[in-house]
This record gives structure tokens, C-alpha cells and sequence, in this order.
């Protein structure tokens, strides 16, 4: 049986992350657990290529329950099951959002995680050359490839003309000062190439002597002794092994792995723990609660010619409010062809104007089906649950019809294909939003940030009555941020490393 001083369960964004700073110290043992592979598909590397690595072996392709508030419809929720995880496969997009978020946080009990608080790490976790030093970090792993030197678009360059004539103020750096407005937006993209958290954080620490990467090894069950959690149980290759951590097991399995992991081992609601038959070691009642995302859809246009681009291109985004007193709860992004609902790509030439709601009111949760591990969990993101959440959406369909009518599209708008330019009353907006809304792919918050009883982890990242065990992962995040949800947890796992006593 081995042992190691810190077992990190997910190598997706926050466990590479940590894996590389604690291994910096030479003295310390590091074992990093990922489910998926090591083997990455060539695709994986070419950002055009992203949106076909759902579904494929670098995919856990987890599915909903049916969703009330869509009319019963199952929605597919791609998550990263590779070296790098989510980072591995989603959109490359890295965007803070907006200070309000992280503030938010503190507010409701997570002190210590004010925006402020948080800007070290952001600049820690970044290489950010020629930005504003205040905000921007210039020394991090992670390459943010510069907007004025990435290559342009006709469609992207009318589109980000086309907010600003819809009266979104032009933003020169959406992670500055201020992330309101339109901006260019920023990718982990270097020359040409995805950037990864594997590729910028593991990759270059390859054959570090303290640091053991164990790919192919799904975690099972943590060993908790006491009040204690002394390891994890796990299986590689249909063999069953186990590892003791002699200081941390750390948590970075994401917002639906992190919770499963937790219930199986009998960490969560005693009553849902019973009625799937496992022991209750802990009742904590907020594990696999509080689950959210950003739910989105989109206004869809044929084009008058083709628009479908071959290469990487900086694009626009656009974050803003759905009403004057608000604060940033809105974010516009694009696609070049016409989006079907439930986001599916169609056949014809055109482009989509896509809206999320940035800070959603609806609550889900992560359950077990049963105490078998290889069983898929049950994801309920409870999507539109809350009423609110469908009124600001509708708010949000029509700022985007705005930048989709604005003059500088005239070259290339046909005419709107979803929802159909019949659609103009609120009653037919909600409708087609039921209809159409899908995942932004930014599952957050089912062990959250908290002091109070309904949270799983305190400020410092440890679980409430459970010694030697953390989490950090999109999972703590008490509520989303109105931005992209990468670049937080990049911050969070820097933080958390200093938390843990990496080197500074």
C-alpha cells in the first residue's frame, strides 16, 4: 500500500494546478488521480475542433433527469475525462467576469474570497503580456495569447461592431478593470494551439521524482477512520488499490465528481445516504446540493453568404445587465452557424447570437442512484425552476436581437431562423426559450463555501467534520460569477495551494 503526503483525486483545472505547486517542494509526495487517460485525441489540440469532443472518450458524458422547466428534456452535460479535464475540451475562453461575483461570495459567509482577495491569484495563474500589471499577471503557466496579434475575422469583426452600435461600451480588456461591455475575448489558445491546465501546468514538471500521475484510476471511496479521511480507494484496470495520503486528500473531481465521491463514502445527507443503502459517516446536508449553471439560447441567422471560419479567431463578448439597477448578470456570445435549440449545430450557413444568465436563482442537485460506484450519478440542474430566472432570459433574447438587427451585420444577416421573427411577444420568447435552453457547461456550487449548515467546505476549503479532507474544484463556488467559470477555478486552486503550504 502506498503513501503519499497529499493525494489529489481529478486532474482537470484545479488538480493540476495543485499537483504542480505542491510538488515544487521536493519534500513532499503527490499523487494525482485521474479517471480518464492519458492518450489525448489530436483533435483535442485544434480549437476549431472543440465542439466535437463531446460524446467521445474524453467525455464523461453525464445526461440530466428530465428538466420541468424545458419540457422534460434530457440535456447532455459534457465534462472532461482526460489529463486536464474541462479544460480539455470546452471553449478556451478565459473570462473572469465581473467583480460583483466573487463579492457575492464573501457576503454570503465565504470570507476571504472577495474579488480583491482573489486578484493575486488570477494574476498567479496567468501570463497576460501588455495588460494593465494592476490586474494582470505576467509570469503564470497559463499563456493568454494577446488579443491585438490574434488573428481576425470579417463576422467576428462585425459582430463585435454590431454590439457596439446595440450600446455596449467598447471594453479594451474584458479581465481588467472592469469586465462590462464588449470585449475582445481572451483563449487559452497559443499559436494556433489549445492550451490545456495539463499543457501549461503538468507538461512542463513531466518527470518530476516526488509528483506520481496515475491515469485510468476511477476513485471509489474515501477511507475515513475517526472523523479522519486517511486515503482513497480506487480502481485501475479493474484492480482495486489503495493509496494513503499521511497530511490531505484533496478533492478536484469538479462540481458533479467531487460530491459523487463524497456520498459514496458516506459524506452527505443522512436520509438520501440511507435510501441508497450506505452508511452515514457525516451528515453534511449541503453535498450535492446547491447544483446550478448558466443556462443559455440563442437568436439563430441564415447568412447571405457562406461565414463558416477555417482558423482560430479572436471573437467578441459582450456582459451587461438586464436592467439598469442589476448588476452584470448577462453575457453575449458567438458562433458562426445558425444554432438549432438545445444548441445543435444546423446545416445551414449563418450565425447565432448566444445569451446566458450569468446569475441564475434555480437550484439543483447531484445524487447517487445507488451505492454502486460505476452507476452515473443523478444531475438535476432544476433549470428554470425559478421564474425569474425565464423573465430575465426573455430580457436577454431581445438585447440580443438587438445586436443581431444592429447595421454593422447587414452584409451578412438572410434572415432569423430561431426563434423566427413571428416570435416577438413575451409569451412566445418564453416558450421558445423552454424549448431551447441548454447547458453553458459550467456546472458549479454542490459543496459549497460557507460557515452556516446547509455549506460543505469552510473558507479554508476543509469539509465541515471530516479532518484532513478538502475540496477545490467549480464545486465550492457558492454562487456562479458572471463570467466564465475556468479562469475562477485557475485562481481558487492557486489559492488553495498556498492553503495547503505550497511554495510561494
Amino acid at each position: 500500500m502506498e503513501t503519499f503526503d497529499f493525494i489529489v483525486v481529478g486532474a482537470g483545472t484545479a488538480g493540476c494546478v495543485l499537483a504542480a505547486r505542491l510538488s515544487a517542494d521536493p519534500g513532499v509526495r503527490v499523487l494525482l488521480l485521474e479517471a480518464g487517460s492519458a492518450e489525448r485525441p489530436a483533435a483535442m489540440a485544434n480549437p476549431m475542433a472543440w465542439f466535437a469532443l463531446a460524446g467521445t472518450s474524453v467525455d464523461w458524458s453525464y445526461r440530466t433527469v428530465p428538466q420541468v422547466g424545458t419540457e422534460e428534456a434530457v440535456h447532455r452535460w459534457p465534462r472532461g475525462k482526460v489529463l486536464g479535464g474541462s479544460s480539455a475540451i470546452n471553449g478556451m475562453m478565459h473570462v473572469r467576469g465581473d467583480r460583483s461575483g466573487y463579492d457575492a461570495w464573501a457576503a454570503g459567509g465565504a470570507t476571504g474570497w472577495t474579488y480583491d482577495e482573489l486578484l493575486p491569484y488570477f494574476k498567479r495563474s496567468e501570463r497576460a503580456v501588455g495588460g494593465d500589471p494592476r490586474y494582470r499577471g505576467t509570469t503564470g503557466p497559463m499563456v493568454i495569447e494577446p488579443v491585438a496579434t490574434a488573428p481576425t475575422d470579417p463576422l467576428w469583426e462585425a459582430l463585435y461592431e454590431a454590439a457596439a452600435q446595440a450600446g455596449h461600451a467598447r471594453n479594451p480588456d474584458g479581465n481588467g478593470a472592469s469586465a462590462e461591455g464588449v470585449a475582445w475575448c481572451e483563449s487559452n489558445v497559443v499559436d494556433g494551439v489549445r492550451q490545456s491546465a495539463a499543457d501549461a501546468y503538468l507538461a512542463p514538471i513531466t518527470g518530476r521524482a516526488n509528483l506520481t500521475v496515475r491515469t485510468g484510476a476511477l476513485a471509489n471511496r474515501l477511507l475515513v477512520e475517526a472523523g479522519v479521511c486517511r486515503g482513497v480507494e480506487y480502481t485501475v484496470g479493474g484492480q482495486a488499490r489503495t493509496s494513503l495520503a499521511e497530511r490531505e486528500v484533496v478533492l478536484a473531481a469538479g462540481a458533479i465528481g467531487s460530491p459523487r465521491l463524497l456520498l459514496l463514502s458516506g459524506i452527505g445527507p443522512g436520509q438520501h445516504l440511507r435510501e441508497v443503502g450506505i452508511d452515514v459517516l457525516a451528515d453534511v446536508p449541503g453535498v450535492g446540493a446547491n447544483l446550478h449553471d448558466h443556462p443559455k439560447s440563442e437568436v439563430a441567422y441564415t447568412a447571405t453568404r457562406p461565414v463558416r471560419t477555417s482558423h482560430y479567431a479572436r471573437k467578441p463578448h459582450v456582459l451587461l445587465r438586464s436592467e439598469p439597477a442589476a448588476d452584470p448578470d448577462l453575457q453575449m456570445i458567438f458562433i458562426d452557424f445558425p444554432m438549432h435549440p438545445r444548441f445543435t449545430p444546423g446545416p445551414e450557413d449563418g450565425f447565432s447570437v448566444i445569451f446566458a444568465l450569468m446569475t441564475p436563482a434555480s437550484r439543483g442537485t447531484v445524487r447517487l442512484a445507488s451505492a454502486d460506484p460505476d452507476r452515473a450519478p443523478l444531475v438535476d440542474p432544476n433549470y428554470l425552476a425559478e421564474e425569474a430566472d425565464l423573465a430575465r432570459l426573455v430580457t436577454g433574447l431581445r438585447r440580443a436581437r438587438e445586436v443581431g438587427e444592429a447595421p454593422a451585420l447587414a452584409g451578412f444577416r438572410d434572415k432569423e431562423l430561431f426563434p423566427g421573427p413571428v416570435a416577438r411577444a413575451d409569451e412566445a420568447l418564453r416558450a421558445h426559450l423552454r424549448r431551447s435552453v441548454s447547458t453553458y457547461f459550467h456546472p458549479v456550487g454542490t459543496c459549497r463555501i460557507g460557515t452556516d449548515a446547509g455549506s460543505v467546505v469552510d473558507p479554508r476549503l476543509a469539509v465541515h467534520t471530516v479532518a484532513n479532507l478538502r475540496v477545490v474544484d467549480a464545486s465550492v463556488l457558492p454562487s456562479l460569477v458572471a463570467g466564465n467559470t475556468n479562469a475562477p477555478v485557475l485562481a481558487i486552486a492557486e489559492r488553495a495551494a498556498t492553503l495547503l503550504g505550497a511554495p510561494g
